[in-house]
């Protein structure tokens, strides 16, 4: 059996002391596959250096995240563009538009978003989208970047089964972690209308810990409690989730 997380900060801070002996515990339980979001261009370096350390087990991404577009945003943005130019990512991601920090900054957030979608675009990459209280805003910039070659995950899905459909009209698989487990998450209530071609499992590491764990720091291994509750809601063995989001994920990222 093969686990795919397709989004987990392992280059974080959180992970200091123990970040590859966390890793290996996830890879002994067969989580294997590690898809990397990028923050901002201060852990470029820390995430070559991952991938330089597990070859065989991470796939970066290349972005700027919609919670660090800040005043120096278009030098960040030529960053993208130029690692992008540079060497192989899988996506471009985290993007999107997070509206919980701070509304100020939502013409720019568009703005970047908007951008690294054509970026993605013309490096046939898929997006991976960063959504807080955000679904319309996201959604007005989707409708308009629209098109064959616009596709990619939704990252930590949270909406309700329309906004789940609507996201999926856009070749959008829906990111499914910690949040399936939670008592008041609500997506438990649905998610098992969706079919599972839609699905990929995803940490969030080190955010978003799931049930027993919430609260505490997240890790790529508790994806298993995710696995088993998506099992529990579709009636489906374990080894059939993690086989068909795994390949879900594949076709994704194209690996």
């Amino acid at each position: 059996m093969i686990i795919t997380d397709t989004h987990t900060h392992l280059y974080s801070e959180a992970f200091d002391e123990d970040r590859h002996a966390m890793i290996h515990r996830a890879i002994e339980q067969n989580v294997t596959r590690f898809f990397i979001p990028a923050i901002d261009s201060t852990y470029t370096k820390s995430m070559l250096q991952l991938e330089a350390d597990f070859p065989d087990h991470i796939f970066l991404m290349m972005g700027l995240h919609p919670t660090h577009v800040k005043e120096n945003y278009k030098d960040e943005l030529e960053h993208v563009e130029e690692m992008l130019t540079k060497r192989k990512f899988y996506a471009v991601g985290e993007i999107g538009i997070d509206l919980y920090w701070d509304k100020s900054t939502l013409q720019i957030q568009r703005e970047a978003f908007r951008h690294q979608i054509r970026l993605a675009k013309h490096h046939q990459l898929p997006i991976v989208i960063h959504c807080r209280d955000a679904f319309d805003e996201i959604f007005e910039v989707l409708e308009t970047e629209k098109s064959d070659d616009l596709f990619g995950i939704f990252h930590c899905f949270t909406g309700n089964l329309e906004q789940a459909k609507r996201a999926i009209s856009y070749n959008m698989k829906l990111g499914i972690g910690g949040v399936v487990t939670f008592k008041n998450g609500q997506i438990d209530q649905f998610i098992n209308q969706i079919d599972l071609q839609h699905i990929v499992l995803e940490t969030d590491s080190p955010y978003l810990a799931p049930k027993p764990y919430r609260g505490k720091r997240n890790e790529s291994v508790y994806i298993i409690k995710v696995l088993e509750k998506l099992s529990e809601l579709y009636g489906l063995p374990q080894e059939k989730i993690a086989e068909i989001t795994t390949q879900n994920s594949r076709s994704i990222f194209n690996i």
